[in-house]
């Protein structure tokens, strides 16, 4: 068995590497210089394996307060070094400090993970989506847009997701309604980027706002409506979330680091980050503070646009009347009660000199948006 040969020394106070001559005797192994000047004496009781690359033997004293240790890259003399060493030492790859390390490492890395995504998030996303350059918010908004569609178009008709996209003279008379019925309120918003408001085919009483601008009216709003100012006092309250950019933070919180990434990357496709943010618009609700902004916003845009401010308190109070438990739609889901919302909007409401949003032919014209083309 060969018990004699060279490795690589570290003394554990400088950084020097020393070609070292290693002998294995009875009970320890001792490593000298070339010339014979002794540098290491370690008893076999004492040596402990250290973690190493493939090939390598590395070892150092298993209670040392200093980092000293032997590499031996002989495979021959390793193996006899390890044949006199304690057996339980055998299985130690990693030394006792490196593995206390390692653990005390992944417990901090899961804490900051966890914490981050508890608190971290959340608070970056207030802070970052008033910031985010319009241009990446529309774009966000796109790509979401692409599976919110294909989440919603459940229909077996072969009719278009969007309503109003024909050319038969009724789709064009429903399409000029409902555009006459946005240009007011979109420059009464003064917002900074351009809205993208659709009529979509879906029979739920509802509205949904998706990050950069873009806002779905869903069908079944227009059937349920009382009259337009009650179209108009949603649309108003969507645009208040789009104004606050509610979507975005809502996006940016859930979806987090997947998203941010995507910002950095300047790419949002083929990632399950835009999965998450679609379902995060269809599924979840926004913050009583949030949807009472929304609301205030709305009624203001309502007075400045000319319509009755508190017309969406109305149709609020209406669709809870008629909707059952879980059934309520996406503006209503964990907000505060209807009859809370709506003695709010009339605080809010201020006189206005109310004139007719849309004729009534219009009216009728954009109600049947969905069944003209």
């Amino acid at each position: 068995m060969t018990t004699t040969g060279t490795g690589i020394f570290y003394d554990g106070v400088t950084s020097d590497r020393r070609k070292v001559a290693v002998e294995i005797d009875a009970d320890a192994v001792r490593v000298s210089e070339p010339g014979g000047i002794l540098l290491a004496h370690w008893r076999f009781a004492d040596i402990s394996p250290l973690t190493a690359p493939a090939g390598i033997l590395r070892i150092g004293l298993a209670n040392a307060t200093g980092a000293a240790r032997l590499e031996i890259r002989d495979q021959a003399l390793g193996a006899a070094l390890l044949a006199r060493a304690k057996p339980t030492d055998r299985t130690g790859l990693t030394d006792r400090p490196t593995r206390v390390k390692v653990v005390a490492f992944s417990l901090a890395a899961v804490a900051t993970v966890v914490g981050g995504a508890i608190w971290g998030i959340p608070l970056l996303a207030g802070r970052i989506a008033p910031h985010l350059p319009v241009a990446l918010e529309m774009r966000l908004g796109a790509a979401i847009d692409i599976d919110m569609r294909q989440a919603l178009d459940t229909s077996a008709d072969g009719k278009p997701f969007e309503c109003g996209t024909g050319d038969a003279p009724r789709a064009e008379v429903a399409r000029a309604a409902f555009a006459k019925l946005v240009a007011p309120l979109e420059e009464a918003a003064g917002l900074t980027l351009p809205l993208r408001i659709l009529v979509v085919r879906r029979p739920d009483v509802n509205a949904i706002t998706l990050p950069g601008g873009r806002i779905y009216v869903f069908n079944g709003l227009l059937t349920k409506a009382g009259e337009v100012d009650e179209v108009a006092g949603v649309l108003g309250h969507e645009i208040g979330h789009v104004a606050h950019r509610d979507g975005t933070k809502s996006v940016l919180e859930t979806a987090g680091l997947s998203v941010l990434f995507g910002m950095l990357l300047g790419d949002f496709t083929g990632g399950g980050g835009v999965i998450i943010a679609a379902r995060t618009v269809l599924q979840s609700a926004y913050s009583r503070a949030a949807e009472a902004a929304a609301d205030e916003f709305g009624a203001n845009l309502m007075y400045k646009a000319g319509g009755d401010p508190r017309a969406l308190g109305a149709i609020l109070l209406r669709i809870a009347d008629k909707q059952g438990a879980g059934a309520a739609p996406h503006f209503l889901l964990d907000h505060p009660q209807a009859q809370e919302r709506a003695e709010a909007i009339a605080r809010i409401a201020q006189p206005s000199p109310m004139r007719a949003l849309l004729a009534p032919p219009e009216w009728e014209a954009l109600k049947s948006i969905c069944t003209g083309g």
